[in-house]
């Protein structure tokens, strides 16, 4: 198998550049709004990182057996911890991935949100389940399975890592994060996170390695399942890896998200929805709304009310408060959607708003908008990973579900309209995607079981189905 890579669709932002005299890699940082030098990090060896996951097995052998109470006191405190230190951690991404104030406090804030309801749920959703046998006692049993590999992307660097930490950890696990290699200072203040709400001692680590030491990971004896969010290639090779030796794996995938635009559907709503699922964190996000798939009566009007909406996404300092657009994460990242976008516009797209680099340092690129867009084009058959909106135009309802469903990923999607039970029966039924909303964007809660089909991926986060994924779900029967 060829050599592991990481999670995040480009490392350019920082570099695994060399390694020092020790033989440690150096993680370097970059500052997206400017493209300035951000902080340098040593990382680990493959020796101390195999070494760091079995100390993480050690701690697990106690903490299995700890009380769901204390299990819970202690996810509570992870909460306060990332509440009290939420402007520290707000700022920290933006200064190595470019997000924007408001949405890094509201990412920390959702962290903590997700421990309080683990440590509020998790016992019940792991409780002995009786199983009627006529006659022998049966349950069902949920039993942590040990420690679990995570590997995580840039691009939520908080929130990924505690949609998976938080039930994992309830569920009586333990967990090793190998992070993407443009936040390394997030992957340590999550530990650090951990440490500070009283954790025992590496029941949660982080190591600083490069992508080709993942396999190693994965091999492991100390490591028994892996959970990985990031692109389809990597997927893969994890996948693999970890097939071979018959570990389980969760695997949250890139997307495509189509959101039909019916023609009952008002029209300056439906324009709200769509750039709000578009422009979500810049527009990257496995789950932002990519593809907008439009009957012909209203395809006009939505096109000019989705202009309006995106162009209020105005490029801005990502450290201040009202800014609703960023850099992207890297200069390769922004030069990547802007081929994209060219190539669109070359086969025939038309070009409604955007579709310029700006002439300023940084990773900057702004709300696009391209209309006529057909089969065989980029923004049609690829996953363009920033603030580019797709309009394609479909004959109906039934050509529009064919043309939303004509996509190898199936993560997210959506229906536009005003007929609700409309839209709850093709959100329903015809959709094939992990999730469907009916006039809302789609978004994570940990309340909802979150994961997608097809090259999106296989596995769910959140929720009881999250919970579920990383416990041996064990059948136990007494004959009296």
């Amino acid at each position: 198998m060829d050599e592991l890579i990481s999670p995040e669709r480009d490392q350019s932002q920082s570099r695994e550049a060399g390694e020092a005299s020790t033989g440690r890699p150096i993680l370097r940082t970059f500052d997206p709004a400017t493209g300035g030098p951000g902080r340098t990090y040593r990382g680990h060896t493959r020796e101390e990182a195999l070494s760091i996951a079995r100390s993480v097995h050690q701690a697990w052998t106690a903490w299995r057996r700890t009380a769901f109470d204390e299990r819970a006191r202690l996810m509570r405190a992870a909460a306060a911890t990332l509440r009290r230190r939420k402007d520290e951690f707000a700022d920290l991404m933006t200064v190595e991935m470019g997000k924007v104030r408001a949405e890094g406090l509201a990412e920390v804030e959702k962290c903590a949100t997700n421990c309080d309801y683990f440590a509020d749920h998790a016992e019940r959703f792991l409780a002995r389940r009786p199983m009627d046998m006529g006659g022998p006692k049966a349950f069902v049993t949920f039993n942590p399975l040990g420690v679990v590999l995570a590997v995580m992307p840039w691009n939520f660097p908080f929130w990924q890592v505690f949609r998976f930490a938080a039930p994992t950890l309830m569920a009586g696990n333990a967990a090793v994060l190998k992070h993407a290699s443009n936040v390394p200072g997030c992957a340590l203040a999550i530990e650090d996170v951990f440490r500070e709400a009283g954790f025992p001692e590496n029941l949660f680590r982080t190591v600083l390695v490069p992508g080709r030491e993942t396999r190693p990971l994965i091999e492991d004896d100390a490591i028994a399942a892996v959970t990985l969010t990031g692109s389809v290639e990597a997927g893969r090779q994890v996948a693999q890896a970890a097939g071979g030796v018959l570990k389980k794996t969760v695997l949250e995938l890139g997307g495509s998200d189509a959101y039909l635009v019916l023609g009952d559907a008002d029209v300056d709503k439906a324009a709200e929805v769509a750039a709000a699922a578009r422009m979500v964190n810049g527009g990257q996000s496995c789950i932002g709304g990519k593809r907008f798939i439009v009957v012909p009566e209203v395809r006009e009007a939505f096109e000019r009310a989705l202009v309006t909406k995106m162009q209020a996404y105005g490029m801005g300092d990502p450290r201040d408060a009202a800014t609703r657009l960023g850099p992207m994460q890297s200069v390769k990242a922004r030069d990547d959607i802007h081929d994209q976008v060219k190539r669109s516009v070359a086969a025939g797209a038309r070009l409604l708003t955007g579709g310029e680099v700006p002439g300023r340092p940084g990773a900057w690129y702004p709300a696009t908008v391209l209309g006529g867009v057909k089969p065989g084009m980029a923004a049609y058959e690829e996953e363009v990973f920033g603030p580019v909106a797709a309009v394609i135009e479909a004959h109906g309802e039934a050509e529009a579900i064919e043309v939303a469903n004509a996509s190898r990923f199936g993560l997210g999607s959506g229906v536009l309209t005003s007929d609700l039970a409309r839209g709850e029966r093709i959100a329903a039924e015809e959709l094939e995607a992990g999730m469907s909303f009916v006039n809302a964007p789609v978004r994570s809660d940990p309340r909802l079981p979150f994961g997608g089909v097809k090259d999106s991926g296989y596995g769910r986060e959140c929720s009881e189905f999250g919970i579920h994924e990383f416990v041996n779900v064990k059948t136990v029967l007494i004959q009296s």
